[in-house]
């Protein structure tokens, strides 16, 4: 039920992406304070997003009347996390990458600027930045993206700073670190197939010793960090992560932990490319957005765990 505090309908959002596993997470939190969503993602509008404050605009944003039926005078702001996230399916279509991701954004900054939106968060990643070894990422690093979906959100970086410049429009680009968290049964991410094998009770394979390092950030944390953005409308970059960085053998060791299941190893050779490392510096989103990383990591896998095994017992697959 939507909350008893109802905003006006100039206070309304746009969420791209907002029937995904990040989406639904920010859509609730919106329609937990009582303001109105519109919804636009070519996915089904989930049972749980079913709410009076909520329009749902069913369509592919590459279509002119969807993305005109969704921004309508008077909205507040874009949230826009609709993309194409794939890296190896970006190397494969690289046109199809960018019309998604870089002139899908555009048409949309562009609608913002017509009908006086007044705020964008745009969902970047670290990958603008490319590989830079066991060093730090910060906000700072100049863009050298390796891929061509690294490129795409470069690119949409760069449209969010010239609107910025030019129109007044309150532009951000939060770049997310691994997200993980209920929702992402359908992934075939790292932290979704670890748990489909700890529900199996089959081993994992690991590429290379294991050494890589990530950051995994959990929905939660990314949702507060989307939030305060909005709220402060913030314009500028911003890295939103958990700020520690842990080993694929840490986080097999993590969700033994979570699931009690032994999760045997198996080693493989690693891939060609592969990032040795993923690690970033959150301070400048701690100080201008007052983020802090709630979800220790442990405690999130077992959300994820409860999510999954909740899942399995649905379809009489466990």
């Amino acid at each position: 039920m939507p909350s008893s505090v109802h905003s006006s309908a100039a206070d309304r959002v746009v969420v791209t992406g907002g029937s995904g596993f990040v989406g639904r997470a920010v859509v609730r939190a919106f329609l937990d304070r009582g303001t109105p969503v519109t919804v636009v993602d070519t996915e089904q509008l989930p049972a749980e997003l079913h709410d009076d404050l909520v329009t749902h605009v069913a369509g592919d944003l590459r279509d002119a009347a969807v993305r005109e039926s969704a921004v309508a005078e008077g909205t507040a702001g874009i949230i826009h996390l609709a993309a194409i996230t794939s890296v190896l399916r970006s190397v494969d279509r690289p046109a199809e990458t960018y019309a998604n991701n870089v002139a899908v954004t555009h048409e949309l900054l562009e609608l913002a600027r017509q009908r006086g939106v007044g705020q964008f968060v745009l969902a970047s990643t670290n990958a603008v930045v490319g590989d830079i070894g066991h060093g730090t990422i910060t906000e700072s690093l100049p863009l050298r993206p390796l891929t061509p979906y690294g490129s795409t959100k470069a690119a949409c970086e760069m449209l969010l700073s010239g609107y910025s410049g030019a129109y007044g429009l309150a532009t951000c680009a939060l770049r997310f670190t691994n997200i993980y968290g209920p929702g992402m049964g359908h992934k075939d991410s790292f932290i979704p197939r670890l748990m489909r094998a700890a529900l199996s009770g089959d081993g994992v394979q690991v590429y290379g010793d294991g050494s890589q390092s990530r950051d995994f950030v959990h929905v939660d944390d990314v949702v507060q960090g989307i939030m305060a953005a909005w709220d402060k409308q913030y314009d500028g970059t911003a890295i939103i992560g958990h700020g520690r960085s842990i080993s694929v053998l840490e986080l097999i060791d993590a969700v033994r932990e979570a699931t009690g299941e032994p999760l045997p190893v198996t080693h493989v050779p690693a891939k060609n490319g592969e990032m040795p490392a993923v690690i970033v510096q959150i301070a400048q989103a701690q100080r201008e957005l007052g983020y802090t990383p709630a979800v220790e990591l442990t405690d999130g896998l077992r959300t994820v765990w409860e999510d999954f095994r909740r899942a399995a017992d649905a379809t009489g697959t466990r």
